[in-house]
């Protein structure tokens, strides 16, 4: 079951106006909230990012924090699945006519979807992945999380032409983000990662590698990382909250550091998946 405009319904049951602003401009915003034994991971942080996705494109937002979190504990509630991948979307809903301009009296369209949750194997993990680069050419506003995401799309096909995983962005020299991930380097054993700014997503798993880091004494700079410095690095991680964390051991067919993911990487899988079973999961019964 899922949620649709004040309804829960099959999903083939579901439907939206042919005129709704999301298909026709990508007039929208979106979240992806990982749920772990039916805790919603992080569930304000989502929020707030939602609201400023929200606000930044001048949408009013049809829920108070707290409908937000009794809908997404509902959507939670209906599924036979313990672990969870919550899609949220809102619209500017649906007009009459295909206009540009905000039309004046429009009725949000909001979507809650859930799917099971999928995570990378143990092996996955252990063995890595590889990935492509390519040049960031998408808008200035990718701090947004917009529905506008063909940018992606094609990066993402691209990498998977190559039977890679990612696609690493680089944009006037300098490293941006992944197509659907942030990115860590590592070199000397310090980490690094791009600051928050307009031109990356600020990801939540993002933010608790940064707090797991400074909790465990990890050196870690969050400043502008040249392209010279990603190809030279000794690490190189992605990070979202489907991939969790999760080394990048080849990049455009040339191997990161040594090949092999890496004692820092491999640290921080651990304290994260530590993080998640304290905090997340359902503590067992004798």
């Amino acid at each position: 079951m899922l949620y649709l405009n004040g309804q829960f319904v099959r999903i083939e049951d579901a439907k939206i106006s042919a005129l709704d602003r999301g298909c026709l401009f990508g007039d929208g915003v979106y979240e992806v909230i990982p749920v772990y034994s039916r805790q919603p991971f992080r569930l304000a942080e989502h929020i707030r990012r939602l609201e400023a996705s929200l606000a930044a494109i001048g949408l009013s937002n049809p829920h108070h924090a707290e409908e937000w979190m009794a809908l997404i504990a509902q959507v939670i509630s209906l599924q036979d699945y313990e672990d969870q991948s919550i899609y949220l979307h809102v619209t500017r809903g649906a007009t009459g006519e295909r206009d540009f301009p905000f039309p004046a009296n429009t009725t949000p369209t909001v979507l809650i979807n859930p799917t099971p949750l999928v995570v990378p194997s143990a092996e996955v993990k252990a063995t890595g992945v590889r990935a492509i680069s390519h040049a960031d050419f998408r808008w200035l506003r990718c701090d947004i999380k917009s529905l506008n995401l063909l940018p992606a799309v094609l990066l993402r096909q691209a990498a998977k032409q190559a039977g890679c995983a990612e696609c690493v962005m680089f944009r006037n020299g300098m490293l941006t983000e992944g197509a659907a991930s942030n990115i860590f380097v590592v070199k000397n054993g310090i980490i690094a990662t791009p600051p928050k700014d307009h031109l990356i997503l600020p990801g939540i798993t993002y933010d608790v590698v940064i707090e797991l880091a400074q909790q465990h004494q990890l050196p870690l700079e969050a400043r502008r990382i040249s392209e010279a410095e990603v190809r030279s690095a000794d690490e190189l991680w992605m990070t979202s909250s489907t991939k969790e964390v999760l080394g990048i051991i080849e990049l455009d067919g040339k191997p990161v550091g040594n090949g092999c993911v890496g004692p820092l990487a491999r640290q921080m899988d651990s304290y994260y998946y530590e993080f998640k079973q304290s905090i997340m999961r359902k503590p067992t019964s004798c």
